[in-house]
């Protein structure tokens, strides 16, 4: 019979190894301090995609779990030296299992919009963000380019 305390570790291993949510780089509703803005005209607009791996950073948690399920089962059969062998290999299997099918890595699509962008200076610069549905770009709109801590951001003039 399983004890107690092993129940509720074997519980808590299992929360652990739910993936958690990747959290967006910044708050919506979050002011930003911008460094540069700069003014200028969209020269071309080009639509792409770009497929991103997208890794599980729980599966050493997962490998863990399936190892302690796997050798809580394998004690529970046998007796003496024989029910220590079946705990170790049921703890190999089930690390086994854990890891190979607990990895939930996949592939996200991207939709990103690429633009270059001849600045008021005479400068250009080429942009790659998130595509927006909600501002959609064409030659020669006129744009602003924010910058900000560690990425740039094109918006339409208003």
């Amino acid at each position: 019979m399983l004890k107690p305390h092993l129940i509720v570790f074997m519980v808590i291993s299992l929360f652990l190894s739910i993936p958690q949510l990747n959290a967006a780089p910044y708050d919506r509703n979050q002011a930003v301090p911008v460094e540069k803005v700069e003014f200028g005209q969209v020269a071309s607009v080009r639509n792409i995609t770009e497929k991103q791996l997208v890794e599980d950073q729980n599966t050493g948690w997962k490998t863990f779990g399936g190892a302690l399920i796997g050798g809580v089962v394998g004690h529970q059969f046998g007796g003496g030296s024989g029910q220590d062998v079946a705990t170790v290999l049921g703890a190999l299997l089930g690390a086994g299992i854990g890891n190979r099918y607990g990895d939930s890595s996949y592939y996200q699509e991207l939709k990103l919009v690429e633009m270059m962008i001849t600045l008021d200076s005479g400068e250009q610069v080429m942009v790659i963000q998130d595509l927006d549905q909600g501002m959609i770009f064409n030659v020669n709109d006129e744009v602003r380019v924010v910058y900000l801590k560690g990425y740039v951001r094109v918006d339409q003039q208003m």
